[in-house]
């Protein structure tokens, strides 16, 4: 395997400020309103609950909106990233906005040796991280080392299911294309452009991606000593996955305009480090 990390930083930095520019990630909206949170928070704040004066980490954190709006909730955040320059556009929000957050520069992998264990009462993932990670099961035992006993993860993420799909068809076929379980080689893509409107030109195009079963996950998470206390699947997903079959049901989801009980497109899960005695 090629250094996958370097390859994935290279389009992360080179990434970073034109998703900081861009309407989506709403620097404004959260310099102008200190109430103002994340979309992908806020989807999930019924299943999240009460965090205030937990001491959380977002591992995988880009340029910080999901770790300031945890923050904004009362949680005392770390945001960890691999990327210096999504960190630096973090640092410019959290500054922009007095957020009191904490920005370190991370492998995930080396999460643990780099905050210390059992330091923190919930680990926060959000959308479109797992895929960036070759080893699921080294992914939970980061997690679980994080913990402190009775601590928790809490994460949604876009389906496996959805990952496994082909390029949308003129038929409208869902037609299952891509690996679901997890590979020792990745999926190795060359795709220009990103997820937000910009009009910037990328040079730092190929990209070094892993599914992971959610089977694959929950074991994983068995395996590390966490207790699964929730897994929810949805069916719609924050951004438009399958261009020209999906349609936009609210401000920010989307999902299968036909028959979208088709696919399971996200999901939320839960799961704790059990308390010691």
């Amino acid at each position: 395997m090629s250094d996958y990390r370097s390859v994935n930083r290279a389009g992360w930095d080179e990434r970073a400020p034109a998703h900081a520019a861009s309407p989506g990630y709403a620097f404004d909206q959260f310099v102008r309103d200190p109430g103002f949170l994340s979309y992908v928070v806020r989807f999930d704040l019924p299943r999240l609950g009460d965090i205030r004066g937990l001491r959380g980490v977002h591992l995988q954190c880009h340029i910080g909106t999901d770790t300031i709006s945890l923050s904004r909730l009362g949680a005392r955040m770390t945001g960890l990233d691999f990327s210096p320059a999504s960190l630096a556009e973090a640092r410019r929000l959290a500054h922009a906005t007095g957020a009191d957050v904490d920005f370190v520069e991370s492998d995930v992998y080396g999460a643990v040796d780099r905050l210390g264990p059992e330091g923190f009462d919930l680990v926060y993932t959000g959308i479109g991280a797992l895929c960036w990670l070759p080893d699921i099961r080294r992914w939970a035992q980061t997690v679980a080392g994080l913990l402190r006993p009775g601590g928790r993860l809490f994460i949604r993420e876009g389906h496996p299911m959805l990952w496994t799909l082909a390029d949308p068809r003129e038929d409208s076929l869902l037609v299952v294309e891509h690996p679901y379980f997890e590979r020792d080689e990745p999926m190795v893509w060359d795709e220009g452009g990103t997820y937000v409107e910009t009009e910037v030109e990328f040079v730092h195009n190929v990209t070094h991606e892993w599914n992971h079963g959610l089977g694959e996950q929950v074991s994983a998470l068995f395996a590390a000593g966490l207790e699964l206390t929730m897994l929810v699947e949805h069916d719609s997903v924050p951004w438009e996955a399958l261009p020209g079959q999906m349609e936009q049901i609210d401000d920010k989801e989307w999902r299968l305009r036909d028959r979208p009980w088709r696919l399971p497109h996200s999901y939320t899960l839960q799961a704790r480090k059990p308390a010691t005695d």
